[in-house]
């Protein structure tokens, strides 16, 4: 499987988070996984794209077909409480930016 979202041309949305972990899980890998399950069924959702390194810095992308369909997973009630874990137990520091997409390149499969 890889490890790249696959999208259609453009335009879309990209959220980009950015996130340090504290230590411990404290829950953090199974409401990952049942936020990657929820996302998936949400309208409008493309794909993800993620890595984490040995430090725990983390970048997750998630493409959205327009600004309303990520307005509305922000607010799906059991992503409200993964951001609220989130920001008392799972992470020191994060960042969230919102992106559209105008342009996008691939290679070398993608040439």
């Amino acid at each position: 499987m890889s490890r790249f979202a696959p999208l259609p041309e453009p335009p879309y949305y990209a959220v980009i988070f950015t996130a340090q972990r504290t230590e411990g899980d404290f829950g953090y890998g199974a409401m990952a996984d049942q936020m990657g399950e929820l996302a998936q069924n949400q309208p409008g959702y493309l794909g993800v794209e993620s890595t984490r390194d040995d430090a725990g810095l983390g970048i997750t992308v998630s493409y959205w077909a327009d600004e309303d369909s990520l307005k509305d997973w922000k607010d799906v009630a059991q992503h409200l409480l993964a951001q609220k874990l989130g920001k008392t137990r799972w992470y020191s520091y994060y960042t969230l930016r919102v992106a559209k997409v105008e342009r996008a390149y691939a290679g070398p499969e993608g040439r």
